[in-house]
């Protein structure tokens, strides 16, 4: 019983809590401004970050884009969504289903504009950050 206890996810969230680990925190998988900073330890903080040179702005515009890429990757699917039920709901009306079609197809060319978009900034931080 005691050894269940010590394995239970709550004791582990808290002994992690106290720890040296870094969690990334991140609000529906978004990104945070600071993720491609490099961790500097300094301080006392096992997770410090700091804007050391030029290249870490940078490093911040290209967090920033990734956020942005990422929100409109959501935003292309939503619209994929709201354009199937457009289509589903258009009950076989000509206008309503080309116009239903035009949505996906539009959403679905957005869409892989924004992924390769973030692929493209999520290689070119790596890049900086070294």
């Amino acid at each position: 019983m005691l050894n269940f206890i010590a394995n239970s996810a709550f004791v582990q969230f808290f002994a992690q809590a106290g720890g040296a680990t870094c969690k990334n925190n991140s609000f529906f998988g978004l990104p945070s401004w600071h993720k491609y900073l490099p961790v500097t330890g300094e301080s006392g903080n096992p997770c410090a970050k700091k804007l050391a040179s030029l290249n870490d702005v940078w490093l911040i515009v290209l967090a920033l884009t990734d956020l942005l890429f990422r929100i409109a990757i959501i935003v292309a699917i939503a619209f994929v969504i709201i354009g199937g039920i457009k289509f589903v709901t258009s009950q076989g009306n000509p206008d309503k289903t080309s116009q239903a079609k035009n949505t996906v197809v539009d959403a679905l060319i957005g869409l892989v504009i924004a992924v390769i978009a973030a692929a493209v900034v999520g290689f070119i931080a790596a890049r900086f950050k070294g």
